[in-house]
Formats: structure tokens, C-alpha cells, sequence
């Protein structure tokens, strides 16, 4: 199984902004707000590909389903930082799922020594575009000064 094999078999589609491949599988009834219960994709990274620095204003979960470890740069509002290892290790202490908490911002890239990771995202309430929220590098550097390195890779104009 490649990357490709995967982009074909469930046509992913680039991620705005946020970068990566996904394919939206489930979106819920729409609430009286307009927003959908809850909602869930499925992405892929591959390569020097990365999902951009973001955070969201409800939790999102995420889904480790094939392919190399991934790894979750996680910038919380407190100022405390982490990195969550998505992979099939959870007995070496990698994440089979993992929630990021409401308004952490949040990027992602294939770990080190890896190629491609297919993962999945849950969310409820569900995702809309008008709740993205994409990281600047100068203000996130500036609030969390010990990642400046980590997140100068994971953002993008």
C-alpha cells in the first residue's frame, strides 16, 4: 500500500490552508446554530508535508490509522507545550487516538525516519471552516519562545 494507493481509494482532496490530503467521511445533523453535530475525516501526510499550526474552539480528536508514527506539536493557552506521538506503538507510548483540548493550537507532521500517515479527525460540534483558526509564526514564537523551531516548520503564511 502507498500513499498514492490511498489518495485513490478514498479521493483525498488538499487541505486549505492547513496542508495535507483528507476526505470528509461523516457530518452529523445540523444543530439549530447551523453547525453539524459532529463531524470526521480522513487525512494523510506524506513526506515534508505537514498540517499547519491551528486551533479549533472545541476539542478535536484524533485517529491513528496507518502508516509511520505522527507527531502533534500542542501549544496550550496555559503556555505549557507537548508533543503527542500518534502511531501503532501504544504500548511504547504512542496514541491509537488522542484528544487536543479547545483552543490548543495544534500541527502535525510524519515523525522522523517515517514517509506516510493516515490518520482521522473527530470533532463535535462538528468542523466549519468559520471556526479555523491558522497560526501566525511571529505571535506563536513570541507566546511559546522554547518551540520558535518546531513551529517555523509547522506554519505557512
Amino acid at each position: 500500500m502507498t500513499p498514492d494507493d490511498l489518495i485513490a481509494h478514498y479521493g483525498l482532496e488538499p487541505i486549505p490552508r492547513e496542508g495535507g490530503l483528507f476526505r470528509q467521511t461523516w457530518e452529523g445533523p445540523k444543530r439549530p446554530d447551523g453547525r453539524p453535530e459532529g463531524s470526521a475525516i480522513v487525512a494523510l501526510l506524506a513526506g515534508d508535508d505537514f498540517c499547519a499550526l491551528h486551533r479549533l474552539p472545541t476539542d478535536e480528536i484524533w485517529h491513528f490509522h496507518l502508516g509511520d508514527a505522527l507527531e502533534l506539536l500542542l501549544l496550550a493557552p496555559d503556555g505549557t507545550t507537548r508533543t503527542a506521538v500518534l502511531g501503532p506503538a501504544p504500548l511504547t507510548g504512542q496514541h491509537v487516538q488522542f484528544t487536543v483540548p479547545a483552543r490548543t493550537w495544534m500541527g502535525a507532521r510524519v515523525a522522523a525516519g517515517g514517509a506516510w500517515t493516515l490518520f482521522g479527525c473527530t470533532m463535535a460540534p462538528g468542523f466549519t471552516y468559520a471556526d479555523y483558526e491558522h497560526g501566525n509564526a511571529a505571535d506563536l514564537t513570541a507566546r511559546y519562545p522554547s518551540e520558535a523551531a518546531r513551529i517555523a516548520r509547522l506554519c505557512r503564511p
